[in-house]
């Protein structure tokens, strides 16, 4: 077979991989229970995703170099965001039906996409903000039935607050994905991923203080698990943008939500309800629009470098 052909495939395939290990993953941290505080959570996700990312570095002889770094307080800043949209996300996660949390999800590339306009002033044109405004309206579709935070005068329920959780996860997702686009100008991959399993774990070891619940040997082999996955996901992730355009790779990211759907319902009987169902297809298809036209612009940009005349 064609070796043009053949990375592409292998890319996806890596893809798709982190894709079912990450489902895993939230799927492992769902069943270790409600009970269990988020920062906990965050705690062994993070911590455990540690020891294969160090092997894989260390089989690679990348280990020593990925501690040095030009920009630590990048690190630390994107740690420190990153670990508020994990808890935030966890949170919703043991609280919703695991498709709902998936799709809610989904809102993070689209608010990344408002923010690198407003913050990074990068140029974004009408068929993006369009795709944008009909993929959020997907998203309000999908946590409408669930922001009833007033009831008898009270204030929500834990299904309701969830929601609220994994939009704001969404958010900070989304201004964690500008640090990183500002760490990469400097940092190295393996730099970026180590430091902030690293930051991740020191901050949310901060929260012990508050009140760790005492855990099940089931509960704690679960998050162990679900650590370990999340960070197997993240090398098979990095591994899968290695060769292949981001456009190639990143549709692939919503086969998360079929897997979401069969998992909820064999494992915690989710049913999805219509209007979940609705709200997905908006979602994954404004998500899609905005991949095919950045991989427009992008083959543009490309064709209109090679015919610059060059000057002097």
């Amino acid at each position: 077979m064609d070796a043009d052909i053949l990375s592409p495939m292998k890319e996806i395939l890596f893809k798709v991989l982190s894709v079912v290990i990450f489902v895993c993953m939230s799927t492992c941290i769902k069943a270790a229970g409600s009970d269990i505080a988020t920062g906990q959570i965050t705690f062994y996700r993070s911590a455990f995703a540690m020891v294969p990312i160090l092997g894989f570095l260390a089989l690679r002889g990348q280990l020593r170099d990925a501690f040095r770094t030009k920009d630590i307080t990048g690190h630390l800043a994107r740690g420190f965001v990153g670990i508020l949209s994990m808890s935030c996300g966890f949170y919703g996660l043991v609280h919703l039906p695991l498709p709902e949390a998936i799709a809610i999800g989904y809102a993070m590339p689209l608010l990344a996409v408002i923010f690198a306009a407003v913050f990074l002033r990068e140029t974004v044109r009408l068929y993006r903000w369009s795709a944008v405004v009909i993929g959020l309206m997907g998203v309000l579709i999908i946590t409408w039935p669930r922001l009833t935070l007033l009831r008898n005068g009270e204030f929500g329920s834990s299904e309701a607050l969830g929601a609220v959780g994994v939009l704001l996860s969404a958010t900070l997702g989304a201004i964690a994905m500008m640090l990183v686009r500002k760490l990469v100008k400097t940092e190295r991959t393996h730099t970026i991923v180590l430091y902030f399993s690293l930051s991740a774990s020191m901050f949310s070891l901060a929260t012990l203080p508050f009140g760790w619940a005492t855990m099940s040997w089931t509960s704690f082999l679960l998050l162990m698990v679900a650590g370990f996955c999340g960070g197997v996901a993240q090398i098979l992730l990095t591994e899968s943008y290695r060769h292949a355009d981001m456009s190639t790779i990143a549709p692939f990211e919503y086969t998360s939500i079929v897997l979401g759907i069969v998992i909820g319902y064999f494992f915690f009987g989710d049913i999805p309800t219509e209007t979940m169902l609705a709200g997905t297809a908006i979602v994954v298809s404004a998500g899609i629009f905005i991949i095919f036209r950045e991989h427009q612009l992008g083959l543009e940009r490309r064709g209109a470098r090679k015919h610059v005349t060059p000057q002097g």
